[in-house]
């Protein structure tokens, strides 16, 4: 089955001053909400059509549990993650529950129990409702700070909201995510059998092409080349690099940050905003095609 783009998890420090980020940038961002003890995590949420941004913070780490055999632990994860510095750390895609946590283990890429839990979230009018999630996890061991998992949900009619996916900055869907690596086609194999669609080689790296955006993989120097910009060090293995976002009118986003009083980069009709400026990640707004 092939897999589309879920969410992806920006990990910060400060979860107030990625949420004002997000918001001087003109995206809508949702209220507050805390994970599981057992996590010790907290977020708000940027939602698009299917597809949606995870602002992330630690809330109180004494409770977090540690990984163990076959359990992987979220919340040890973005604490590890986040003493090396903030920025993109998980890629989820839309998911089957035990389906896929079989397929990965079938497929070499996770041996991992699938992970049920329960979170509230609020409707735009504030009342509470019971979200349920089903996490299947994956590994790619030459990338050892990202995270990888899929997303089922139980109750999607509670969760998204076509209320919360309207943006003054007119975005209208994540085109897609960039990874960077010394060698993109080391990834290839794992990207395609966790997304479940074959990879195409290209002339600077590795493009999965999901059902919902695709999953790029570029060498640092095609990195630059692209946006303009520096990607995260690789001194450990692959990272997750930019998220990129499909704007109706990219014209609105050329003097943003200015406006906002931060060094964005105007190239090729798309603004980029640096790692320095976007708390680690490097965000991209290009015209949709």
């Amino acid at each position: 089955m092939a897999r589309g783009l879920d969410h992806i998890v920006h990990a910060v420090r400060d979860l107030d001053a990625a949420v004002e980020l997000y918001r001087r940038l003109g995206f809508q961002v949702g209220a507050r909400n805390r994970h599981p003890q057992s996590w010790g995590t907290q977020n708000n949420v940027v939602q698009l059509p299917g597809t949606y941004v995870e602002l992330l913070a630690i809330a109180e780490a004494s409770g977090i549990t540690p990984h163990v055999t076959r359990h992987f632990s979220f919340g040890a994860f973005n604490r590890d993650f986040l003493t090396h510095g903030q920025g993109l750390s998980m890629l989820a895609l839309e998911g089957r529950g035990e389906a896929d946590a079989n397929a990965f283990r079938t497929g070499r890429i996770g041996d991992f129990e699938l992970y049920e839990f329960e979170r509230e979230g609020k409707r735009p009018d504030g009342t509470a409702v019971k979200l349920g999630f089903g996490l299947a996890f994956a590994s790619d061991p030459h990338a050892p700070d990202i995270g990888f998992f899929t997303s089922f949900q139980h109750d999607p009619q509670s969760f998204w909201n076509p209320a919360f996916q309207v943006h003054p900055n007119t975005a209208a869907a994540v085109a897609g995510i960039v990874l960077v690596a010394q060698a993109p086609r080391d990834h290839a194999r794992f990207l395609a059998t966790f997304a479940g669609v074959n990879s195409r080689a290209t002339e600077n790296g590795v493009t999965i092409p999901t059902p919902r955006g695709d999953i790029d993989v570029l060498t640092p120097a095609a990195f630059i080349e692209r946006f303009g910009v520096s990607p995260p060090g690789i001194s450990r293995g692959a990272r997750l690099a930019a998220l990129r976002f499909a704007v109706a009118d990219a014209s609105l986003l050329a003097d943003v940050s200015t406006e906002i009083g931060i060094a964005g980069l105007y190239a090729e009709n798309s603004t980029v905003i640096g790692r320095e400026d976007a708390m680690g990640a490097v965000l991209v707004f290009e015209p949709s095609r």
